[in-house]
């Protein structure tokens, strides 16, 4: 493990593997750098892979208070130490957070989008009832609130989830889903799409949902670089053997 420290002075962590040109992975809601550990292994055979913690997560700090400000300057902070420039991987509320920092204009080189849920999608109100059940200590309340309210899961499979072994780490993480409603709901995100010129690819499983498809081939109709393409077989879930090829594709230029 290795550690950055944000603009405001967070400490942001990342493990680091391979050799080759730098790509960082965003992860998404539920994540911290773990889950991208099989795609980062995957891709590590020709690039140096940077996968990080997202503030609030993992070994990485936080800030009394939020902002997606803070978070694509975490990002920064990443990029520069990668070198100070860096494709980036973005992965579901992760890609948004990727196509927020681009417009910003970070020194992102080639952007990948996998499974980009729609922007704003879920009100503003999410984010406020997440952050109250959060505060009250509700956390398994409030992994239960996001997976029904935000992701759809059935409430039979809500119900199954709480006695799954990974449970305790999703409550552990439940205030950064605050977060992830944030990016969600905010509109100004696809507001600035134009503003992105690098060569972005948006991606989705034709096993997810359909309206992720929908969204990787908005994305790539608005992008001035963008296209989109789709995975036979993959879902939601990050499989580097589906996944593994068409990153490596892409980022070869």
């Amino acid at each position: 493990m290795k550690k950055t420290t944000s603009r405001d002075g967070t400490t942001i962590a990342f493990d680091q593997t391979g050799h080759g040109a730098p790509v960082i992975l965003v992860m998404g809601a539920f994540n911290d750098r773990t889950t991208g550990a099989p795609l980062s292994a995957y891709l590590a055979r020709r690039f140096t892979v940077l996968a990080y913690d997202r503030r609030g997560r993992g070994d990485s700090g936080d800030a009394a208070t939020y902002a997606i400000d803070r978070e694509i300057e975490d990002l920064d902070a990443v990029i520069q130490a990668a070198g100070g420039a860096a494709a980036v991987c973005g992965y579901s509320s992760g890609a948004l957070l990727a196509l927020a920092a681009a417009a910003r204009g970070l020194a992102i080189t080639r952007l990948a989008l996998y499974e980009a849920p729609p922007v704003a999608a879920p009100p503003a109100e999410h984010a406020q009832a997440l952050a109250s059940l959060v505060a009250a200590g509700r956390r398994g309340d409030a992994v239960e609130y996001f997976q029904r309210r935000m992701v759809g899961i059935p409430d039979e499979v809500v119900a199954q989830l709480r006695h799954a072994p990974f449970r305790p780490a999703l409550e552990a993480m439940a205030h950064t889903l605050v977060y992830d409603a944030t990016i969600v709901a905010d509109e100004r995100i696809t507001a600035a799409l134009a503003e992105i010129r690098q060569p972005t690819l948006a991606i989705a499983g034709d096993a997810s949902a359909p309206v992720m498809r929908q969204v990787a081939a908005t994305l790539a109709a608005r992008l001035p670089g963008g296209r989109a393409e789709t995975i036979a077989g993959a879902t939601h879930h990050i499989e580097p053997a589906l996944l593994g090829p068409v990153l490596e594709r892409f980022l070869d230029g």
